[in-house]
């Protein structure tokens, strides 16, 4: 469960088609359309533009079904958490999957999206919510767009936590069998990589630097390459600290944090 298009393929792309190749269904639920993440656009050809990339880079990482929330981008700071909150309770009821996976609301250092940071603590209330049945009952009157059967309760076995920097890294990913696939997901996103770019060349400017590579990318449209080197230099890194050749960190949190009840007084069935 993302904020915005691209976050599936920078934040955890190799670890999606990792997950894919395991023979995993993925799910992705877009919380924003993404309307003003352009450079010298307009809305609707911006929103358009950004759902159609999304939905090829989707197709790269093997996601099974993308589902949209449409709420305006950069918003969400004034969006009711328990509105939201319930849009994604309804998404695990009619999907019910094993793991949610989504930013990680207790490891937020370097955050300025509030986006991220609002869709973070809405799935991580969503993943107990979503259990009572005197949450939203009315769901229970539904048939799921997926299974045909009726919504009813679910509660989630795992959540995957992602961030800009996270914190408590409890498990790894080697990702260098699909680094390709995600660097070739990533490269799905110009429209909103440009402005991205755009960004970097207004605060360079500000300090008093250039940086030329970005200005020539800029200059051609063509911010590939330029994204492809970052993709590649920002998963090796983390690849180096865990001695394979590239990587993304998550934190992971299973059986609601009581794994030790789990153990002590479960069974498998």
């Amino acid at each position: 469960m993302v904020a915005h298009a691209d976050d599936v393929a920078l934040f955890v792309g190799g670890t999606v088609a990792a997950w894919v190749d395991a023979g995993w269904r993925v799910v992705v639920v877009r919380v924003t359309d993404d309307r003003w993440d352009s450079v010298g656009s307009d809305e609707a050809s911006t929103a358009a533009a950004n759902r159609s990339e999304f939905e090829q880079a989707a197709t790269i990482l093997g996601v099974d079904d993308i589902v949209e929330l449409g709420y305006p981008t950069d918003t969400l700071g004034d969006v009711s958490t328990v509105a939201l909150r319930e849009r994604i309770i309804h998404a695990v009821r009619t999907y019910r999957p094993y793991a949610l996976v989504s930013f990680d609301p207790y490891a937020m250092y370097g955050e300025d999206n509030l986006d991220h940071v609002v869709v973070a603590r809405a799935v991580d209330e969503a993943f107990w919510t979503s259990q009572f049945d005197l949450h939203h009952p009315e769901h229970f009157d539904e048939a799921s767009a997926h299974t045909g059967e009726r919504l009813a309760p679910h509660g989630c076995f795992e959540r995957w936590y992602f961030g800009r920097r996270v914190v408590d890294v409890t498990d790894v990913v080697d990702i260098s069998a699909t680094l390709d696939r995600k660097v070739a997901a990533g490269c799905c996103h110009p429209t909103m990589m440009r402005n991205f770019f755009n960004q970097l060349r207004l605060q360079a400017d500000t300090g008093g630097w250039r940086l030329p590579v970005v200005e020539e990318a800029l200059v051609s449209g063509d911010v590939s390459a330029v994204l492809s080197s970052m993709l590649r230099a920002g998963s090796e890194g983390v690849g180096t600290k865990y001695g394979v050749g590239a990587a993304e960190e998550f934190r992971v949190v299973t059986f609601g944090g009581m794994q030790r009840l789990l153990d002590t007084l479960g069974e498998r069935i």
